[in-house]
């Protein structure tokens, strides 16, 4: 399956849909800006302390246009794939799923990361998307390994990875700048040789 998804990654992602049990996932399209908008305007003082610092231009419609950009690029090159996590029953726009840094040859790797909107969290919904996420990179990427990080002080994003299935692995020392500062972080992987991502 990842081979025939691979060989025409462009016209078949754009039209990937991804399901779990309390959600589905796929590739964020142009007119996605306003619930994007929405959700990330107003969970900004919830979700600043744990990412990037946001440039002042960040929830603009231009902006977002620039990100999708971004993420075809990373799809044509097979460097990225991102989602958008959609709530089952209203549809509502409740997160996003990144994958990042893919590598092939020798190391068949990427790295996730996540955000969830503040009316969202702590319903399960981001469990349910990695997991599905999880799912797609070994099943359909061929990926042998997915790494995952969080800021030590991020109690749930801890607790969501330990939970499915993530293994701690190290602690990493100003790992990545967060919030304007060089954070440490905790580093999580998981292999395809693992347990399966809804086994339990």
């Amino acid at each position: 399956m990842a081979s025939t998804f691979l060989s025409s990654i462009g016209q078949q992602f754009e039209g990937l849909k991804i399901d779990g049990d309390q959600v589905w996932l796929r590739p964020p399209r142009a007119s996605d800006y306003e619930g994007w908008h929405q959700v990330r305007s107003d969970s900004r003082a919830f979700l600043v302390p744990w990412e990037p610092t946001w440039p002042s231009d960040v929830l603009t419609r231009a902006s977002f246009r620039r990100r999708l950009k971004r993420y075809a690029r990373d799809v044509r090159d097979d460097a990225g794939y991102s989602f958008f996590v959609f709530r089952r029953g209203d549809g509502a726009l409740v997160g996003g799923v990144n994958l990042s840094h893919v590598h092939r040859g020798v190391s068949q790797s990427c790295s996730m990361g996540y955000w969830m909107g503040e009316n969202y969290a702590r319903q399960g919904l981001m469990t349910d998307a990695v997991q599905a996420v999880v799912a797609f990179c070994f099943e359909v990427l061929g990926i042998h390994r997915i790494e995952a990080a969080c800021v030590p002080e991020n109690v749930p994003s801890r607790d969501l990875l330990r939970k499915i299935g993530f293994k701690e692995e190290g602690y990493a020392r100003k790992y990545l700048r967060i919030n304007g500062s060089w954070q440490d972080h905790l580093l999580f992987g998981w292999l395809s040789t693992d347990r399966g991502p809804y086994d339990r």
